[in-house]
């Protein structure tokens, strides 16, 4: 005997009472009325809201909640409508891959994602009743994958000691070639068969480095194919070194923007068009599988990689970018994409697995959807062959004869006056046992050290300043040009991290940045009004409002590109803003006074200027501006000049605190020189190797011991502090005095978790680690067989308005963290659960076990369908 189905009017009530009351729970009050506003029962808090998703999620019968529905609707009542209208099957469109039927051959059409792909290419056709303009479409249930059997422990131990012994061997190929090639250039006769010879020894190092991953890639791989490729494995070994070579080469960063860098991923077997224009520094790894067509841009901070990392697997796929298509800032494609000729992927955005942007259409989200204002273009300059091959020609001779034997000479010139200012006349004339020799040491490489600290600022602002004189603001340059050269050398001069971590997080940064060329004035003084990591394009077209605060890892988009053409752009950022970590910030941004713009926003690019907002997500949309629990931090105007006072002071010691730590860093490279100067006279290349690998070890062990010694200065303040709390400026000491950049040199490592265990995170056995950074190690705890890929974060902590908060992340063993996905504080990943590419993980959210999230800000997402048959996807 059936029973009757309730009709909607009768859901919605259920709903609606279901939602009241856990509601009235959260908030330990008597009842919630179902028309009262939303944001006025949660204090626009957005912790709560994350709260309230989870306790719903967790009962039985009622529908998911996420993050943006709650946004979206000011009452109990009319979030209830709007859920229970919804069918149960049915999941926005922005979220499905629904690949649209191949496109006809052309000659733009480099790639056929379905050709390639084969048996792979499963595209999800809507039903008769939905079209792919609608907003949702029904999604079959995907087919489960087979689960990957853990390699054994001595398999991953075999692996890390050959990685170990890969990274070790350069050390000693670099002391025999340091002595046979200076033995060589001292055998000249006067200076100029000295300077000839060194240019020599300089060019075969740089064809070298040029030639090596070349080699190694078709050696080792061959072709790269679509597929996977186990953990640990013999095959996993040849990718990992293969991607070492690429991306840790230091020529093909300095080829970032040059027609060089796609004649580079040309010979890597990548397919580029003539004409396109890849300025991104993360570089591609499995290149066969990729395709950029003629006149293509891809923007800087895209991750474009050709694989991904799961538990027990690389899987590597196909990305496709067309002819004339351009690619959006800080944006990710994760494998099986494609975006078609003339497409555009917007800033902020990514594509996951299976999607594809149409030709000539403009897309923008994470995932990407169709629609939103497409990115700006310079108009065409005419650039031809000749003009690209000078400006590759020209980048060669400059790096041969004048980059590379300049920075020659200023570290020989560099040892040399340390080695006067102690004494010295040769090398090992002093025993390294003398007493005074440490005296003298740690004299000369402080006035060394500090000495070059103090005469870099001036010389660094004067510099940037007479090199932006040629290039105006709004007006378009040819690109491979004289002024391109310059524009060039401002970004690569004005985004030093050094003096940037140095001020950051003081009232300092403020004059570092006037100095620079940020226009700031007049501005409100808060002692934290920029974090330590942020870049430009250009220092001198950026203006910033009056009481605005920048949290770390702005990115202001200052600089417009097309296949032939730059142009410089002024931006505007108004008053009396909030912007969160990691905010592209592009100079068409459509906000005005007064905004919050919230970690990992996509800044709205059309539309009406929007004033009082807070903007959340990508694609953004509006939230409230202040959280009530934050206002109550806040701190009145004569407690601020007082706390402000008392900051300064904290951070003048926090400042000589990090100049000590580097300064002590480079006293024991002069102790190191003057070892290694002994060796050489010794004519030693194993002596020279073992001194090198000292020194890597000695600073391994250095900054880890430094980190380790300030980790208690961190603070766990889930409720919140404000930022004029000692509390907070203990925190920031955390932050500025340590280092992470040499943590970078073990990723796809077992050795990566390892180090993380020793800077205090919790973390278990059998954890992939392919580019984490992990904020707050002590506040983290991963499980067992998790999976980070490249540029994911974990970030313990948040800091808004006058506000820092902090709390504990637990993530699940067997979790998967996508590329370039973003985990905040508060948060918990139930075993086996995975956050897709590109996601923000909000505050305060839990991922059900095994649960498949993404997207800004994170929900639940269909399971993809990962069959792929049994392919290494390695060459064979």
């Amino acid at each position: 005997m059936g029973t009757n189905p309730m009709t909607t009017a009768e859901t919605d009530v259920v709903f609606a009472q279901e939602f009241a009351q856990i509601l009235a729970e959260l908030l330990a009050v008597d009842g919630v009325g179902h028309d009262e506003n939303f944001f006025d029962d949660l204090g626009a808090d957005s912790l709560l809201m994350a709260q309230f998703c989870s306790r719903v999620r967790k009962q039985p019968g009622l529908p998911k909640v996420s993050m943006k529905d709650i946004y979206g609707h000011s009452t109990v009542n009319a979030l209830a409508t709007a859920l229970g209208a919804a069918p149960a099957a049915v999941v926005p469109a922005a979220f499905v891959a629904v690949l649209p039927p191949a496109p006809a051959p052309s000659g733009d059409h480099l790639l056929d994602l379905q050709a390639l792909l084969g048996e792979h290419y499963r595209p999800l056709e809507p039903l008769a009743e939905h079209s792919v303009a609608t907003t949702s479409v029904l999604v079959p249930e995907p087919a489960p994958r087979a689960a990957v059997a853990a390699p054994g422990r001595l398999r991953v131990v075999l692996c890390g000691l050959i990685q170990l012994a890969v990274l070790i061997a350069p050390l000693f190929g670099v002391a025999a070639a340091g002595i046979v090639g200076f033995r060589w250039i001292a055998a000249g006769h006067g200076a100029a068969a000295e300077y000839l010879r060194t240019v020599g020894f300089l060019a075969a190092g740089v064809a070298t480095l040029f030639v090596l991953p070349i080699l190694a890639k078709w050696l080792l791989i061959g072709r790269w194919k679509p597929g996977e490729i186990r953990l640990w494995s013999a095959a996993y070994l040849r990718f990992w070194l293969v991607r070492s070579l690429i991306q840790r080469n230091p020529l093909l960063h300095l080829m970032m923007g040059s027609p060089l860098f796609g004649v580079y991923l040309r010979l890597l077997g990548a397919k580029v068009g003539p004409g396109a224009v890849i300025l991104s520094r993360n570089i591609p790894v499995c290149t066969d599988l990729i395709s950029i067509g003629a006149g293509a841009i891809i923007r800087k901070d895209v991750v474009l990689t050709g694989y991904h990392a799961q538990p027990g697997v690389i899987r590597t796929g196909v990305v496709h970018i067309g002819a004339g298509a351009v690619v959006g800032d800080n944006s990710v494609l994760d494998i099986n994409t494609e975006i078609g000729a003339g497409g555009q992927l917007g800033h902020a955005s990514s594509l996951h697995p299976g999607q594809v942007v149409p030709a000539g259409e403009s897309w923008h989200g994470s995932p990407a959807q169709a629609g939103g204002a497409p990115v700006v273009l310079p108009d065409a300059c005419r650039v031809g062959r000749a003009r690209r091959f000078r400006f590759v020609l020209g980048q060669l001779l400059t790096m041969v004869f004048f980059i590379a034997p300049l920075g020659l000479g200023i570290a020989i010139g560099l040892s040399v006056a340390t080695q006067r200012l102690i004494g010295l006349q040769s090398w090992g004339k002093q025993s390294l046992a003398a007493p005074a020799f440490y005296r003298d040491a740690a004299l000369a490489s402080a006035v060394v050290f500090f000495g070059l600290v103090l005469v870099g600022l001036p010389l660094l602002f004067l510099v940037a300043r007479l090199l932006s004189l040629p290039v105006r603001a709004e007006r378009t340059y040819p690109m491979y040009g004289l002024r391109h050269t310059l524009q060039r050398a401002v970004v690569r001069l004005t985004n030093l991290k050094f003096y940037a971590q140095m001020f950051g997080d003081s009232s300092a940064i403020v004059g570092y940045l006037g100095r620079l060329g940020y226009r700031l004035k007049p501005y409100a003084q808060t002692g934290t009004n920029f974090g330590l990591s942020f870049q430009h394009e250009t220092p001198f077209t950026v203006h910033i409002g009056t009481g605005t605060v920048v949290a770390d890892g702005l990115s202001v988009l200052n600089t417009d590109f097309s296949a032939t053409s730059f142009r410089v752009r002024q931006v505007h950022i108004g008053r009396n803003n909030f912007l969160g970590n990691k905010v592209p910030y592009p100079a068409e941004g459509r906000t005005g006074d007064n905004c919050l713009l919230a970690t990992k926003v996509a800044v709205p690019v059309d539309g009406e200027i929007r004033h009082g907002v807070g903007l959340l997500g990508s694609p953004a949309f509006e939230i409230p501006r202040t959280v009530a629990r934050d206002t109550g931090l806040a701190v009145n105007q004569s407690a601020v000049r007082l706390g402000l006072r008392r900051k300064n002071r904290h951070n003048a010691i926090t400042i000589a605190l990090f100049l000590t730590v580097r300064w002590l860093y480079v006293f024991g490279i002069v102790i190191y020189a003057d070892w290694a100067g002994q060796l050489y006279r010794a004519s030693s290349w194993r002596g020279l190797g073992l001194a090198n690998l000292g020194l890597v070890a000695g600073s391994l062990a250095y900054w880890l011991s430094v980190e380790r010694s300030v980790t208690f200065l961190s603070t766990w303040a889930p409720q919140g502090v404000s930022i004029y709390d000692r509390r907070f400026w203990r925190h920031e000491r955390f932050w500025k005095v340590p280092t992470q950049q040499y943590l970078q040199m073990f990723n796809g490592t077992p050795l990566k978790p390892w180090l993380w265990r020793a800077l205090g995170a919790r973390v278990g056995r059998g954890v992939f680690d392919d580019g984490l950074a992990v904020v707050e190690k002590s506040f983290a705890t991963i499980g067992s067989g998790a999976v980070f890929n490249v540029s994911s974060v974990v970030q313990s902590h948040s800091q808004e308005d006058g506000a820092f908060k902090s709390d504990f992340i637990r993530i699940g063993a067997g979790c998967t963290v996508g590329p370039g996905a973003f985990v905040h504080y508060g948060v918990q990943m139930g075993p086996d659960s995975t956050l897709a590419a590109d996601s923000f993980l909000m505050k305060g959210e839990e991922i059900p076990d095994g649960a498949y999230w993404g997207g800004n800000p994170a929900r639940e997402l269909p399971q993809p369908d990962w069959q792929s048959g049994h392919s290494v996807g390695v060459g064979e």
